[in-house]
């Protein structure tokens, strides 16, 4: 492999990153949900709420980075179907990666509850109080986290049929393990 397969160091640290936060706030996101009204509860929901901050954060800086940086080309032998549903689907995750947080965002404001940075940052709420408006965000919060699931399973389906059907270098470009490009 080339250097000019792989990606950037970058890219693959905040790829890594934001699939174990992802991971994390999904996982803690489902866990919360099930607990009874605490200090324990409203602690825990603290702690997703700054998560999700920082993912937006990332994925901002993600971005960021993309423009700037090149991805590699897909492989020679990938059909224009899959060349398709490669973007489509990297651009679903993209933004979906951008409307969960906000979407988390916007239902915590209209239920009242602001969100505070580590403790430290208020984030100013973006919707005034509103009951119904932050179920219903609260609704989309929860089938987008959903969907992001079924969208980022595809795309390990994708990259693992890549590399032990195709034994091509799409998998093997965003592991940390090699010499990457900067």
């Amino acid at each position: 492999m080339t250097k000019d397969t792989r990606y950037t160091a970058t890219a693959i640290a905040l790829h890594w990153l934001m699939a174990v936060l992802l991971f994390g706030l999904f996982a803690v996101g489902v866990y919360m949900t099930e607990l009874p009204l605490s200090p324990r509860k409203l602690q825990i929901y603290s702690w997703h709420k700054w998560a999700g901050v920082t993912a937006f954060v990332l994925v901002l800086v993600r971005l960021a980075w993309r423009a700037g940086h090149r991805p590699p080309p897909l492989p020679d032998g990938m059909s224009a179907l899959e060349r398709l549903g490669a973007t489509a689907a990297h651009g679903l995750l993209y933004l979906l990666m951008l409307a969960i947080p906000l979407s988390g965002w916007l239902m915590s404001s209209a239920k009242g509850f602001q969100t505070v940075w580590f403790g430290v940052l208020p984030i100013p709420d973006l919707l005034g109080k509103n009951e119904f408006l932050g179920d219903l965000l609260q609704g989309a919060h929860v089938s987008l986290n959903y969907l992001l699931l079924l969208v980022v399973l595809v795309h390990a389906v994708a990259a693992l049929k890549h590399h032990l059907v195709n034994r091509d270098d799409v998998l093997v470009r965003m592991l940390p393990a090699g010499t990457p490009r900067n």
